[in-house]
């Protein structure tokens, strides 16, 4: 009887904490994770993205906040992330802020991807026609692009149940929206000034998910866990900035073209060589045009023979113009962030050239400049009589003592000054110098 009575009192202690802390689980707080993309989309922005998809699912977070201000970016990656969206277990809300931030070009696919689309007071969207580097294409390729972004756009709008039409001019015509704009034409689901009136604004709103399930939101109160970047991914977005990456190649470049000129220094070469490596990992995740590549392969190729044949510098200007080409049109980007500044294109690569070619002239003058060491260094050179020279006796040139034998001459006291003209075995055949002639 007693045991039965402690297996009640048991039971009932354990109920008793199960419904505190189903209360507590009911009244605490829900959890709004925010994360910042304010740069251009690209592998890194990709990655950024699903580890803050990944975070909310774990912390079971009731939404995720995706603060966005972009120029635009690389389609490739876009994809990647719009699929990121419509996995994410968590409901994704794309908010164009602060006032003043823009979402362009690729910014404008993220925003319509999303299971809530708002926009901050003073900001706008759009203006997503696919643009392509280089050489205008054909008509027919042209159109098969222009197809492909716009359908590409569609297969999601339209399940979000936004206005197809204006989101497809934005791909088609270049269309632009500001805020009010976006809402009216129910490319957007509202408009609100700060994250706490978002939250509020949405607090018991019903959505459907992309996949067709109903999700009623409850974000009264929420607290908003900031996701910031990770210091891997803040380092890989500085070396995806092509211009970064383009200085870091053209100064390992150059250190490793000192350390061939200057052999066994050690450090240029090794320092050169990591900055080299650092520049193509950022280059790999960026589209580089291969003509660039050839021209940059040219530009090596023709400094290198300027320090071995006497072209009188038109190897290393040629090669400048090649670098400087090969640099400007490296990146093969539509968005100007993505693309190297002409600025930075000619200052590395006349940089570059003009060491190159101050290098190579050093050179040149080495090889066509006397012999610095050994007797033949000696060949006209004025030694001092040690001795008196009858005509043979001993000269002093260069702090050393040297056996040496007049020419033309009987002799000379000692002191005279005499010139070293030509060397037999070891020693010196000399001949007075003018003054040493008159007295």
């Amino acid at each position: 009887m007693k045991t039965l009575l402690k297996l009640r009192t048991a039971l009932l202690v354990a109920l008793c904490c199960l419904l505190s802390t189903i209360a507590r689980a009911d009244n605490a707080k829900p959890v709004v994770v925010k994360l910042i993309i304010h740069d251009t989309v690209q592998p890194i922005t990709a990655d950024y993205l699903q580890r803050g998809l990944d975070e909310a699912a774990r912390i079971h977070a009731k939404a995720v906040i995706v603060s966005l201000g972009t120029p635009g970016g690389l389609l490739d990656s876009t994809r990647v992330m719009v699929e990121s969206i419509e996995k994410s277990s968590v409901p994704v809300i794309v908010y164009i802020s602060p006032t003043g931030s823009r979402a362009g070009s690729a910014g404008f696919f993220l925003l319509e991807a999303a299971d809530i689309a708002a926009m901050a007071p003073g900001t706008n969207a759009g203006a997503s026609h696919p643009v392509t580097e280089g050489r205008e294409p054909d008509a027919i390729l042209k159109q098969k692009i222009e197809n492909d972004a716009a359908a590409f756009l569609r297969s999601y709008v339209s399940r979000r149940g936004r206005n197809v039409q204006a989101a497809e001019d934005a791909v088609r015509n270049s269309k632009s929206y500001s805020d009010e704009e976006a809402l009216n034409l129910k490319l957007i689901d509202l408009v609100s000034n700060n994250d706490q009136s978002l939250l509020s604004s949405l607090d018991g709103r019903t959505i459907t998910r992309f996949d067709g399930s109903s999700d009623t939101l409850h974000l009264q109160n929420a607290t908003i866990i900031e996701i910031a970047p990770s210091l891997r991914e803040r380092l890989l977005t500085r070396l995806t900035d092509p211009n970064l990456a383009v200085l870091l190649l053209v100064l390992g470049g150059l250190l490793i073209y000192l350390e061939f000129n200057v052999p066994g220094t050690i450090i240029p070469g090794s320092i050169g060589t990591l900055l080299v490596l650092l520049s193509l990992f950022g280059l790999n995740l960026l589209p580089i045009r291969h003509t660039a590549v050839l021209l940059l392969i040219a530009a090596v190729v023709l400094m290198v023979l300027e320090t071995k044949f006497a072209s009188h510098g038109m190897l290393a200007l040629s090669g400048t113009i090649c670098l400087v080409f090969g640099l400007a049109t490296l990146v093969n980007s539509s968005v100007p962030e993505l693309q190297v500044h002409t600025g930075t294109a000619l200052g590395a690569g006349i940089g570059f050239g003009a060491i190159s070619f101050g290098l190579a002239w050093i050179a040149l003058r080495a090889r066509r400049g006397k012999v610095l060491t050994g007797p033949q260094a000696m060949l006209g050179a004025i030694a001092v009589a040690r001795t008196p020279l009858t005509p043979n006796g001993q000269v002093e040139i260069r702090g050393e003592i040297w056996q040496a034998s007049l020419r033309d001459h009987a002799t000379l006291p000692a002191g005279a000054s005499v010139l070293v003209r030509s060397i037999d075995g070891l020693t010196l055949i000399v001949e007075p110098t003018a003054d040493s002639a008159r007295s």
